[in-house]
């Protein structure tokens, strides 16, 4: 019994393949399909990769031309602005002059407001919850609320450059330079990872959490446009008249 449409790709099919059995997807009659399968045999190849990765993958029936065009340029702009971001000094903490700076500070304090429910160190904590949750959350309805693979690269995105945000902030924890948000610095002012690496005894660590913590974010800006970029190439296929094999 056969798995897998031998033209569409598509599974499950009917327990039943008798003549006049059709693929639910494609209407192929199922018990006339075996010269499709040996003309066609990299469809079930196909079908196989696809299983499983719709959510990251999905190319919608159609893609227009023009939003695909938009959609590489958006890519474009994207990673010349994570490359930039990517190398901001840490040690300096130019990432808190930049532009996505500002939108990401009003999820960070917006974070100690959600937070405050939960005792004193989640309030403080809850800074840098609240601006990593927020892409967090965007990538995931996109993904599995939307279907929107490329719009959910871009929160990926925003949530690795948020990485990239917080990193002088835990940096500049063991020698405060950093002109905070009440116009101090650590040393004349309360700082959110100085009360935190302190508390669990992890202060004398706070650069190299700060330098791991940038690591991690130019890895999840770079993995985040390899994978806009992947959606992009099936896209492409799409606008070129391509088959592409749901599940």
């Amino acid at each position: 019994m056969r798995q897998l449409c031998p033209k569409c790709g598509h599974a499950p099919l009917p327990a039943d393949q008798a003549f006049p059995a059709e693929c639910p997807a494609c209407g192929v009659i199922l018990a006339r399909a075996g010269t499709l399968a040996r003309e066609r045999p990299e469809m079930h190849g196909l079908a196989e990769a696809a299983r499983g990765d719709s959510s990251l993958w999905h190319v919608p029936d159609k893609v227009d031309a023009t939003a695909f065009k938009l959609r590489v340029a958006l890519l474009v702009f994207f990673a010349i602005w994570g490359g930039r971001l990517s190398w901001m000094s840490l040690r300096e903490g130019d990432m808190m002059d930049s532009f996505i700076h500002g939108p990401l500070l009003v999820f960070h304090e917006a974070g100690h407001v959600i937070f405050r429910l939960f005792g004193e160190w989640v309030t403080v904590a809850g800074g840098t919850l609240g601006q990593l949750l927020m892409p967090a959350i965007l990538c995931g309805a996109l993904l599995w609320k939307n279907r929107d693979p490329f719009g959910a690269s871009i929160g990926l995105w925003l949530f690795g450059v948020s990485l990239l945000d917080v990193a002088p902030y835990m940096y500049d924890a063991w020698e405060p330079k950093l002109t905070l948000l009440g116009g101090g610095t650590g040393n004349d002012s309360f700082h959110d990872w100085i009360y935190l690496f302190d508390s669990v005894n992890q202060l004398h660590h706070a650069q190299a959490i700060g330098a791991f913590t940038h690591a991690l974010g130019v890895a999840v800006v770079l993995l985040a446009l390899a994978w806009g970029a992947g959606v992009l190439r099936l896209q492409r296929r799409r606008v070129a008249g391509e088959v592409l094999v749901e599940p």
